[in-house]
């Protein structure tokens, strides 16, 4: 991508998660968020780049991870996510070309074949890897999104820079 975009959006499971589910004794769904990804949506506040997550799953637990991150673009239990991307281009002015976009599955592929910068975590199928601009070392649930985060941020921007505007967010929120 040669500009910075202008959206980011995400996926959840495959991509946040290592896509495992767990249940307990009482049927309770459970599943492992890597709190590097974190960092990511901590380094596009940063630079001040919207974020978004657009998942097929419907839960509880993408809410509550949603809601800690203060999330403003969530959008769960969605099939068709070309509709919910482009839809969310009207409310903010874009195109589809200013946003980039990490999924890992068969119901990502639509998107990830019409935003300007795509990519997928190195655990994603080969047929989802083959339609990507960029695939991460790091697989889904290890901190894909970061890298992911960190790979758009570090063409246009050096480490130390965002890492100031960190350290600068801290003095302001200690004063």
């Amino acid at each position: 991508m040669e500009k910075l975009p202008k959206l980011v959006l995400t996926d959840i499971d495959g991509v946040w998660t290592d896509g495992g589910m767990f249940y307990d004794q009482q049927g309770n769904e459970l599943k492992k968020f890597n709190t590097s990804d974190s960092a990511g949506v901590l380094f596009l506040r940063l630079i001040g780049i919207p974020f978004g997550i657009i998942t097929g799953e419907n839960t509880e637990i993408v809410q509550r991870r949603a809601d800690k991150l203060k999330v403003k673009h969530l959008f769960m239990g969605i099939k068709d996510k070309v509709a919910i991307a482009n839809q969310l281009c009207e409310e903010l002015g874009i195109s589809l070309e200013d946003i980039a976009y990490i999924g890992d599955d068969i119901n990502d592929i639509k998107l990830l074949e019409k935003v300007g910068f795509s990519c997928s975590p190195s655990n994603a199928p080969f047929y989802v890897k083959d339609k990507v601009d960029f695939v991460t070392v790091t697989k889904g649930g290890d901190g894909a999104f970061r890298e992911f985060v960190e790979h758009i941020l570090f063409k246009h921007f050096e480490p130390e820079v965002i890492l100031e505007k960190y350290y600068q967010s801290l003095k302001k929120f200690n004063q």
